[in-house]
């Protein structure tokens, strides 16, 4: 699948998959976007550092020895002619805004090449919008290529394969680290958004709250809740799989909590409260240092069933969300440099095979068990 893993590349292997060709990283100013420029630069790839604000792009630009650029990615006038010489996109600016359109329409307009560390469901399915034009075009539209999609979709995939005939998947994670301040601004919006899952193939609202059950995760139950979380679109667009709900461990007593978020979610929209909680979530979260990322760790499970009451699920252990986004956004590159298929939308396990996660430094295989609910 690889010609080499992301552990075993070389300062050279990159040097030698790039030459000649460039690649753009908008939003390297952002925490993700930092460790990811440093990353890089480590392997050998001067890409070229873009963002809003010239006053955080430049003194990073100047430290790693990499060219900049300034402009508004989601002006499409402005994408399209700053990227009119680019070969990959790499977007790491966050919060992500729900309509990508400008951004995505800039890339086909200039047959670029498109990864990004997105997980929210809206923007995961309006990026699918254009998996069309991207096949005319032969891009590829890649989103999630970081935490916490490629883990799950590669375990999506998986179960799929293991029971063909699978009506329904569950997906859950459970995060031990601290947050990073864009991480908990994105986490704002997907409760502004409210709470959903796929019923039938379809996106279907339902209150904070729905469907409480016992996850048994390694002889240890944890009671667990539904989320908004973008696996309801990449799963689905991986698999076919109807039904779909993705899920993440809450103590009970935060559940009436919970519940009450469906009274006032709405208020969460209006721009001056969320330019006022933007404000307060800077002030207050402090990224994560090195040496706590590296203590941290992420664990994944999944479970699909049958019309026969068979039961499937598997699990993987992976490193702290942040090093596992900037090893799946360089694993991806890698992939892009050596690719000669043809474009469209992809979730990480179509382009990059249902086991790619397992090339990500710190991660286990993927481990399947069988059940049955008779």
């Amino acid at each position: 699948m690889f010609r080499k893993s992301l552990e075993q590349l070389s300062h050279s292997d990159f040097k030698e998959l790039l030459s000649g060709r460039k690649c753009l990283l908008y939003g390297a100013n952002g925490y993700t976007g930092t460790l990811v420029a440093r990353k890089a630069h480590a392997l050998g790839l001067t890409p070229i550092l873009a963002g809003r604000q010239e006053q955080f792009i430049v003194p990073l630009a100047t430290e790693l020895g990499c060219s900049y650029r300034i402009f508004n990615i989601l002006k499409a006038e402005e994408a399209c002619e700053q990227l009119n010489d680019v070969d990959v996109l790499i977007n790491c600016a966050g919060p992500f805004p729900q309509d990508t359109t400008a951004i995505i329409q800039s890339c086909l307009a200039n047959t670029v090449h498109y990864l990004d560390i997105n997980g929210d469901l809206a923007t995961l399915v309006n990026v699918q919008r254009f998996h069309t034009k991207a096949q005319e075009t032969g891009v590829v539209l890649c989103p999630g290529v970081g935490f916490d999609v490629i883990p799950t979709d590669c375990i999506a995939a998986t179960l799929k394969h293991a029971l063909p005939d699978a009506v329904s998947l569950s997906l859950g994670f459970e995060v031990h680290g601290k947050l990073s301040p864009g991480s908990v601004k994105t986490l704002y919006n997907v409760v502004a958004n409210g709470c959903q899952i796929r019923q039938n193939g379809l996106l279907t609202p339902v209150p904070f709250g729905y469907h409480m059950r016992h996850f048994d995760e390694k002889q240890s139950e944890k009671m667990v809740t539904a989320i908004p979380w973008g696996d309801l679109a990449s799963a689905y667009f991986s698999t076919q799989i109807p039904n779909i709900e993705c899920l993440y461990p809450i103590d009970p007593e935060h559940l009436p909590w919970l519940k009450r978020l469906r009274w006032f979610r709405g208020l969460l929209k209006l721009p001056w409260l969320k330019k006022l909680a933007y404000l307060l979530i800077s002030s207050r979260f402090q990224t994560p240092t090195p040496i706590e990322r590296q203590q941290s760790a992420t664990y994944f499970w999944g479970e699909v069933k049958n019309s026969s009451g068979l039961v499937k699920r598997a699990s993987l252990k992976a490193a702290d969300g942040y090093d596992l986004t900037v090893a799946g956004v360089l694993l991806a590159l890698q992939f892009l440099l050596n690719y000669a298929g043809d474009g469209g939308y992809f979730t990480p396990s179509q382009l990059m095979g249902r086991n790619c996660v397992e090339s990500l430094p710190n991660t286990s295989n993927i481990r399947i068990t069988t059940h049955s609910l008779s």
